[in-house]
């Protein structure tokens, strides 16, 4: 599946639903960290998780990502390249491979 058919049954579901109206950036950006809260909650005592449950809250995490970058319409592929070459600049593999240390630190 391409990621425009994505969105579009991501909008349509929405849309039955009439839950637009709660989708402003504030709440879908809530809505993302709590998400991420429940999918850390899978592992919250033990390493091994559900991995049905961690598909199922990862899913969450990146529709509510999918909705806030549709509500600003930034073309998801655009802006992940865009943060991945600034990593690069950040990060570049000479001080930082296999290190962990934060990029002002390396």
């Amino acid at each position: 599946m391409d990621m425009e058919h994505l969105m579009s049954d991501i909008r349509a579901f929405v849309k039955e639903r009439e839950w637009g109206k709660f989708h402003s950036p504030q709440n879908l950006a809530k809505s993302i960290a709590i998400e991420a809260s429940e999918l850390l909650e899978c592992y919250q005592w033990d390493d091994k998780a559900d991995e049905i449950q961690v598909r199922h809250e990862l899913a969450d995490v990146l529709t509510y990502c999918l909705l806030l970058a549709d509500k600003y319409q930034f073309d998801v592929e655009e802006i992940l390249l865009e943060k991945l070459e600034i990593n690069r600049q950040k990060y570049p593999v000479e001080k930082s491979r296999g290190k962990s240390d934060k990029y002002d630190r390396l």
